[in-house]
């Protein structure tokens, strides 16, 4: 179950809004394999005091467009994976909004499985078929 925060500037449109949590959603079901019903996601809108910045950094132009997703899940998937994920939730992101690939921030964080997980009624779940 990856965990997905969202943080995007309050001024983009709904339907923009809804299209770049598909487009994480589909490129995790893609390339990490989730189930398509495993879908926690939280989308934080920012006014634009609240989002910080550099206009160049590492050679890539930022602007008030940025969109930081932090994604949340078990250890185990591989350094091509990884790769093949960042990619493809740029791509997606890009052909179905206006933002483009250069203000799209990604941070993967990974813990050690399903003892950091509760899905719900305060218990531990712990099946084998998960994908965290």
């Amino acid at each position: 179950m990856p965990f997905v925060r969202i943080s995007l500037p309050k001024a983009f449109s709904q339907e923009t809004k809804d299209n770049i949590s598909k487009s994480v959603h589909h490129s995790l079901m893609q390339e990490f394999n989730i189930p398509e019903n495993d879908y926690f996601h939280i989308i934080e809108e920012l006014g634009p005091q609240q989002i910080k910045y550099p206009e160049t950094y590492l050679g890539i132009n930022h602007t008030a467009d940025i969109v930081y997703i932090q994604i949340i899940a078990g250890q185990g998937r591989t350094l091509d994976q990884k790769r093949a994920l960042y990619k493809e939730i740029a791509n997606q992101i890009a052909s179905s909004t206006t933002v483009t690939k250069n203000n799209i921030i990604i941070v993967l964080l990974e813990n050690d499985g399903s003892q950091n997980w509760s899905f719900g009624d305060g218990l531990i779940q712990e099946p084998t078929h998960l994908k965290l």
